[in-house]
């Protein structure tokens, strides 16, 4: 049976790992700038991946913003999204943000994608919104 792991990107080859997926997902497949991929948020942000029988096959990362827990660039390689690796990665983002000691995450969901992240406890708090011209959904958890 195929195994699904987690964990913190810890060096230079895991962030490159992230970013591959990313660019996959969101340059490839969605059509994403890649001049604004790769963001001024890298360096503070932690990184997460998440392997599928040791592969790397899906990402995101966290970072705090005004005493919130901010997830972002949550994305998983197309032949593995019904493989529960997204539901692992905002587990992993979670977890970090407990350990920073924050009590409320919020990330901005892509609108096809606001039912995932509701079936994980995150609620809509906003209209939809265009970001890099994709619709979306503010959306936050209380973290207990």
């Amino acid at each position: 049976m195929a195994m699904l792991t987690r964990g913190r990107v810890q060096n230079r080859e895991q962030r490159e790992e992230a970013y591959r997926i990313r660019t996959e997902v969101f340059v490839n497949e969605q059509g994403v700038s890649p001049d604004i991929e790769i963001d001024e948020h890298e360096e503070v942000a932690t990184h997460v991946l998440v392997y599928y029988d040791g592969q790397p096959v899906g990402a995101g990362r966290v970072r705090e913003v005004e005493g919130v827990a901010k997830l972002e660039r949550i994305c998983v390689l197309a032949p593995f999204r019904k493989h529960k690796a997204g539901a692992a990665i905002m587990a992993e983002l979670e977890e970090v943000a407990k350990e920073w000691g924050l009590s409320k995450a919020k990330l901005h969901a892509q609108t096809h994608a606001a039912g995932f992240y509701g079936k994980l406890g995150y609620a809509v708090d906003s209209d939809e919104f265009m970001e890099d011209g994709i619709p979306h959904v503010r959306m936050i958890k209380k973290l207990g």
